[in-house]
């Protein structure tokens, strides 16, 4: 799926920004792979009159970065400037007819913004020969006034964290799932060691249009769908906490309960997003080790947030990255990045 390296690229790329009442940071790593092959939206403030709103989404791509870097640039605009999502009403923007979308409209402007980008890109494709065989997942979140709009296409994952708890996670697309698997059945293909026909690891995803070329079958019908999963929350401002956006390098190595544990425990510490999204990244290539001479990191941060260490913040100022110092760790460190790594952290701002 891919050309690799002699040597991994282990720099890290960050970017923050806040606005409308949130802040987000993200930290991304290229690893292996020849390129990078991940990328990521941060928008506050969208077009067509939401100037309120934001969105959020992170792209994990394979076999290239085609197909994430075009949804990247483009697939916010596919949403909102859709029909499905203005509320179904002939030519006009939201801001002449529909202030605020309702949120039915909202769910099927995301997935007609998804089939409307996979078939452009598809045309763009065929034009080209069939050059692009690349493809992508697509996990995200679009924030309005009232309502959280998850969103998610593939095997990256989304949560939130509320009340102290995982409150919401989406659900992965992987081709074992009892729903995935009947419709790759249906449409002739198979899942054998877990994987589309053998060869893709994910069931849904924009591009890879080899899967998706079954006649007389529908564009959500084929092997691989582009159709996204679209899940509506209330917000709820005096308990909202955080949102995690990941690649599944993250959740490979670490539990929904462990990720969103650790980051509320670091959050005790440092207000600085841009260092919380790089120490998950840290920890997720010391837990890929499994070395069991050095305590699991998570789980000592979790247990000095408890702990009331004199002249110390909670959390004892410790921070993922010092495990480079370890001989252990730092002998080890290059091997565990399998591929690229992309995860972003949206927070509200703290209560004063």
């Amino acid at each position: 799926m891919g050309a690799f390296l002699d040597k991994p690229k282990m720099e890290k790329f960050n970017e923050h920004g806040e606005g409308n009442g949130v802040r987000y940071g993200l930290s991304s790593m290229q690893g292996w792979r020849v390129e990078m092959e991940d990328a990521h939206t941060a928008a506050i403030g969208l077009p067509h009159g939401l100037n309120a709103w934001a969105f959020f989404a992170v792209y994990d791509g394979h076999a290239g970065s085609q197909v994430a870097r075009y949804c990247c640039e483009h697939l916010l605009e596919h949403i909102t400037s859709n029909p499905d999502f203005r509320g179904g009403g002939p030519g006009g923007g939201i801001e002449v007819c529909h202030p605020e979308p309702s949120v039915e409209s909202v769910k099927n402007g995301i997935r007609t913004g998804f089939l409307q980008i996979d078939e452009h890109m598809r045309a763009m494709s065929e034009r080209k020969h069939g050059a692009d065989r690349s493809g992508s997942t697509a996990v995200g979140i679009m924030i309005s006034p009232s309502h959280f709009y998850f969103i998610n296409c593939g095997d990256s994952r989304a949560l939130l964290s509320r009340g102290g708890r995982v409150h919401f996670f989406t659900q992965d697309h992987k081709p074992n799932n009892p729903l995935e698997k009947e419709r790759i059945q249906n449409a002739g293909g198979a899942v054998m060691i877990q994987r589309v026909n053998g060869s893709l690891a994910v069931s849904r995803a924009l591009g890879d249009f080899d899967y998706k070329c079954v006649h007389g079958k529908g564009p959500t019908e084929q092997l691989v769908s582009p159709e996204p999963e679209v899940y509506e929350i209330e917000r709820s401002d005096a308990e909202d906490e955080f949102v995690v956006l990941a690649c599944d390098g993250i959740w490979d190595v670490m539990t929904n309960e462990e990720l969103c544990n650790f980051v509320r425990s670091r959050l005790e510490v440092t207000e600085d997003l841009e260092t919380v999204c790089n120490e998950i990244v840290d920890t997720c290539l010391y837990k890929k080790q499994g070395v069991d001479s050095i305590p699991d990191l998570a789980h000592v941060m979790c247990v000095l947030a408890t702990e009331r260490i004199p002249n110390l913040p909670p959390g004892g100022e410790l921070a993922s990255n010092a495990l480079s110092s370890n001989p252990l760790y730092a002998g080890r460190k290059a091997s565990a990045v399998n591929g690229t790594a992309e995860w972003m952290c949206v927070r509200w701002r703290p209560m004063s």
